[in-house]
């Protein structure tokens, strides 16, 4: 009974711990306020899990502070940036990629800062 009873509480215990896939990952740029939503699909518009998004910034004086950012989406194909920089000089473009397809987008933040982006992932051109 007693070994019967610590197995269930471990069994509880590692339920509790089970991250939620449906949670939507996020990383913190923290250089400012603003913030980009990704939600990507395929060419039929079902979600995309562990698709990686990046994004380099290029900051502050003369844009010689540098920031690589990359996050990865969950079952729903969907992933946040937050503490993006409020002002830059150029527009920031992300890369969203799984196995041989990708997408991009192109945010400026002077004018948007809370942008949300909806990319299908299609194969690489072979043309390169």
């Amino acid at each position: 009974m007693r070994s019967l009873l610590s197995t269930l509480l471990l069994v509880l215990a590692a339920a509790a711990q089970a991250p939620d896939p449906h949670s939507v990952p996020s990383i913190d740029g923290a250089i400012g306020s603003c913030t980009a939503d990704f939600t990507i699909t395929d060419s039929a518009n079902a979600p995309i899990y562990n698709a990686k998004i990046k994004v380099h910034i290029a900051y502050g004086t003369w844009s010689v502070r540098k920031l690589d950012l990359e996050v990865s989406t969950n079952v729903d194909g969907k992933a946040r940036f937050t503490g993006l920089p409020n002002r830059l000089k150029r527009n920031l473009y992300f890369e969203a990629s799984e196995g041989d397809r990708q997408a991009e987008a192109v945010d400026d933040v002077n004018k948007t800062c809370a942008a949300q982006f909806t990319l299908a992932l299609r194969k690489k051109s072979a043309d390169k």
